[in-house]
């Protein structure tokens, strides 16, 4: 069994966003050290945005365990990629980092290019990048902030998508990462939780545009997760009280995440198409 967490966290900041693993303490379990596979991913290929850290990092390392080689995508967290590529590896799956901002759509289609191109194949998306910037009334969002949340989070969706689509086959698999706060609202996070609403629409309505081709289109909508985003996105006080009100009494970690996107993308779920999972700590939403 995995040890407990602490239910509060050191208070603790970052100035950069997106945030390193290797400034937080605790560091995130996002390592799948007690996961046990089944080979439900064997052969496959994989491309993961926002794959270095956080959900994206367990993800990458829990869809090895299952046989898949992956693609990670990132912005410029070099030392947080290079330890998900090792751990990657360590399970004997071929693994590629790609930096660079899926904002920008002439590189996500080189992404997709770059992916395909190594591993030979592509057979399962997850859309997982975001950022966050916490503010305390609509008037303080500048345009740029609203573009720029809007471009990390959906339009890259749109853009990765698309690229993915001339090579993903029939029987293929995405997975989209929103929030319980689409589904609930936020008062410091309207332009994220704007997006991750966007999100969900995103992922039913191209789930059922792609029904004939046989691609499955999921999401995942976690609650408070202990990633790099948190101390990245919040002030110390407010990190040292994040997740206490879930019924864990803390934040959830990656590793506690990650099983839902295998599931999503394993044939396990071959019913499921257009459908959210809600692994948020017991919240309680969409009625």
């Amino acid at each position: 069994m995995p040890e407990a967490q602490p239910a509060h966290h050191p208070a603790q900041e970052q100035d950069r966003q997106p945030g390193l693993r290797s400034e937080m303490e605790p560091k995130p379990r996002s390592e799948m050290r007690h996961y046990r596979a089944a080979g439900k991913l064997e052969g496959r290929a994989a491309l993961i945005t926002g794959g270095d850290s956080g959900i994206g990092r367990a993800v990458a390392i829990g869809f090895a365990k299952e046989g898949a080689d992956v693609a990670i995508v990132y912005l410029d967290e070099h030392e947080d990629a290079a330890s998900t590529k090792a751990l990657v590896e360590e399970q004997g799956r071929r693994c590629i980092t790609i930096a660079g901002d899926v904002g920008d759509e002439a590189f996500c289609k080189d992404a997709v290019a770059r992916t395909v191109s190594a591993l030979g194949k592509l057979d399962l998306l997850v859309n997982n990048a975001a950022e966050q910037h916490p503010q305390e009334r609509l008037e303080d969002i500048s345009t740029e902030q609203l573009e720029r949340t809007f471009r990390t989070n959906i339009l890259a969706m749109f853009y990765v998508t698309k690229a993915a689509l001339a090579h993903l086959p029939n029987g293929a698999a995405i997975v989209n990462s929103t929030s319980v706060t689409a589904y609930r609202g936020s008062p410091h996070l309207i332009d994220y939780a704007a997006t991750k609403g966007a999100i969900v629409a995103f992922t039913r309505s191209l789930a059922e545009n792609l029904t004939e081709r046989r691609i499955r289109v999921n999401a995942v909508a976690p609650g408070p997760v202990w990633t790099p985003l948190i101390p990245a996105s919040f002030p110390a006080e407010h990190v040292a009280q994040f997740g206490e009100k879930t019924f864990l009494g803390r934040p959830a970690e990656p590793d506690e995440i990650a099983p839902s996107y295998v599931f999503l993308a394993s044939d396990d779920a071959i019913c499921m198409t257009g459908q959210v999972l809600h692994p948020n700590g017991g919240e309680i939403v969409g009625g």
